[in-house]
């Protein structure tokens, strides 16, 4: 880990990563990148660049990605590790993380959070306000679990997967990649297929 670290992407999802970084005050200095040229200061943190800038700060910070659409998180995680950007983990310090929690480069865990023991957490992953995941959960990479989701015990989640606000995950039930779970939905058993699923119990639309 550097003392200085840039966040690409200062809009909602930048702004709460950059509220984590503050509150684990390990960084010096914390700054945006951003291709909207109107952002001058968010937050109170400057906005130094674009993108394409990132190259130039290689060498002496850290990068995060704050952009909450999985598959530009993914892109732009990807383009950082092919020039060697260091990235870290963010973690909220009022997250709780229990024993034998292996989490993956480039994911954030929010305010709230609580993640039980011997739980594997990919890379990319966003863990957002409040949700839970229980014992020996495997969320695979550039998952986004949202704010309030309950994830009960030996629930497998597939790569690049939404599951939206508010939604319930039964125990030992898998969800395959490319999926996304609806607002408040109720998943009881596996979903095999790629889609949209809502309600309760969770269909696919």
């Amino acid at each position: 880990m550097k003392n200085k670290l840039i966040i690409i992407g200062a809009s909602g999802h930048g702004k709460v990563v950059a509220d984590i970084a503050k509150n684990m005050d390990c960084y010096s200095e914390i700054f945006f990148l951003d291709d909207n040229e109107q952002l001058g200061e968010v937050l109170g943190i400057k906005v130094i660049g674009k993108l394409i800038d990132s190259v130039k700060y290689i060498s002496n910070c850290d990068f995060f990605i704050g952009i909450g659409d999985n598959i530009v998180r993914e892109k732009i995680q990807w383009e950082l590790e092919k020039i060697g950007a260091s990235i870290p983990v963010l973690i909220h310090p009022t997250a709780t993380i229990g024993d034998k929690v292996d989490i993956g480069y480039g994911t954030a865990i929010m305010a709230g959070v609580i993640v039980n023991c011997c739980t594997t957490i990919g890379k990319g992953c966003i863990i957002n306000t409040s949700a839970t995941i229980d014992h020996d959960n495997c969320i695979e990479d550039f998952v986004h679990i949202s704010p309030g989701v309950h994830l009960a015990g030996n629930v497998r989640i597939g790569s690049g997967s939404w599951i939206g606000i508010g939604s319930t995950i039964i125990n030992n039930v898998k969800v395959t990649s490319r999926c996304v779970i609806g607002a408040g939905a109720v998943v009881i058993k596996d979903i095999t297929m790629s889609g949209i699923y809502v309600g309760i119990p969770a269909r696919r639309k």
